[in-house]
């Protein structure tokens, strides 16, 4: 009997769920009208349109001309954060040093534009600090950024209290959301955002789909233009099957959020627990608690996370490395290098995200094979480790 694969990559993307994709099947080939277009077919799809809206709108607490549909995370980090810069015209922008590349690559760009970036540093399990926050606040500041749950160590940032904080300064606050859509709560009057990011590849819907929820009154200037849907900050034809599937998939997570998220921290916990014991000179990155439930970020010191990765893949068992391996050098993860490790011990680093489908057995067998593919590694390795931080 052939072993089933293991996926424990979910931060990365999630599968299609069943129900989802029942939702989004008459969208591809039946109803499948311009939601544009004036005729029956073209009013079909709008009303399937503001239907899921209305679905979304609810679920984040917001009103539902504050829904705007996008492509994906990416486009909406880019929309939300040049949005408000090319508004404002100049300024200052607050974001961290842990936070995915479509914002730290978008902050960059902007700089080039003149604008002024204040990178804060996070403490040791990748953290930001509220009056770190705070005291990085400038009189030209325009918009604050900080990342909801880390897409690599799975942190969880208190972006209700920043939120709160730059309320009162009357100071526009995005956070990206990507990674908390299934598992945290993501409503965002309690969380006190202006702008906030939300994908479905990350929550079991559809890729190529995402969302940018914008408060009432705040300005954007739209990236691309056209026919000005999304109320004129997104052009072109709306992905209506996408845009169905994202609604429910979102739907289900935040339905299911806190039966799965306590299955899923008892797999997690016992997958780290298994493997500090099971292996030596081991450790967790990141918030050992207040971190998502599906993450488990853990460096394996004396061995390449690539070499890791590599052989869980020969028994079809597939993760992520917190390593990026290009032709010229190898680069550590920005998010370990920020909480502090030291590039070899950063080298060593693999991210488990479990999901809905990881079973019991799953873990075990990961903690069957991985104690015997790191010995054999570490046999090779030229580096032994003592200090893992700088």
């Amino acid at each position: 009997m052939t072993k089933k694969e293991i996926y424990l990559d979910h931060a990365s993307t999630t599968y299609l769920d069943e129900e989802v994709f029942k939702e989004m099947e008459p969208y591809f080939s039946k109803n499948y009208g311009n939601p544009g277009s004036l005729h029956y077919k073209g009013l079909e799809s709008k009303e399937a349109l503001e239907r899921a809206r209305e679905k979304v709108a609810g679920l984040i607490g917001s009103d539902v001309e504050e829904i705007v549909f996008t492509s994906g995370g990416t486009e909406s980090i880019n929309l939300a954060i040049k949005g408000v810069a090319l508004t404002k015209g100049k300024g200052h922008i607050i974001t961290t040093t842990v936070e995915h590349p479509a914002v730290l690559e978008t902050c960059r760009f902007l700089e080039k534009k003149g604008f002024k970036v204040t990178y804060l540093d996070v403490d040791k399990d990748g953290i930001v600090s509220v009056k770190e926050v705070e005291k990085a606040l400038r009189k030209d500041t325009i918009l604050v950024s900080i990342i909801y749950a880390n897409n690599e160590i799975g942190t969880i940032n208190p972006v209700a209290k920043i939120g709160r904080v730059l309320r009162k300064k009357g100071i526009l606050f995005h956070t990206d959301a990507c990674q908390a859509g299934g598992a945290l709560n993501i409503n965002v009057k309690d969380l006190d955002v202006d702008l906030m990011t939300l994908n479905g590849s990350k929550i079991y819907g559809p890729k190529g789909i995402g969302l940018l929820y914008v408060k009432k009154g705040v300005k954007l200037e739209p990236l691309i233009h056209g026919g000005g849907q999304e109320n004129g900050l997104i052009s072109g034809t709306e992905n209506i099957p996408g845009i169905i599937g994202f609604a429910k998939a979102l739907e289900l997570g935040q339905q299911k959020r806190e039966e799965e998220n306590g299955r899923l921290v008892e797999l997690r916990d016992r997958l780290v627990t298994g493997v500090l014991e099971k292996i030596s000179k081991t450790f967790l990155n990141g918030h050992p608690t207040e971190r998502l439930p599906n993450n488990a970020n853990i460096s394996f010191l004396d061995v390449e996370g690539e070499s890791i990765l590599l052989h869980l893949n020969e028994k079809e068992i597939y993760v992520s490395t917190g390593s990026a391996c290009s032709s010229k050098e190898l680069e550590i993860s920005h998010v370990l290098n920020a909480i502090g490790l030291k590039a070899d011990a950063a080298h060593g680093s693999i991210r488990f995200s479990l999901g809905k489908r990881t079973t019991k057995g799953d873990i075990d067998y990961v903690l069957k094979v991985l104690p015997g593919i790191i010995e054999s590694l570490r046999r090779l390795s030229p580096v032994h480790l003592e200090e893992v931080r700088k």
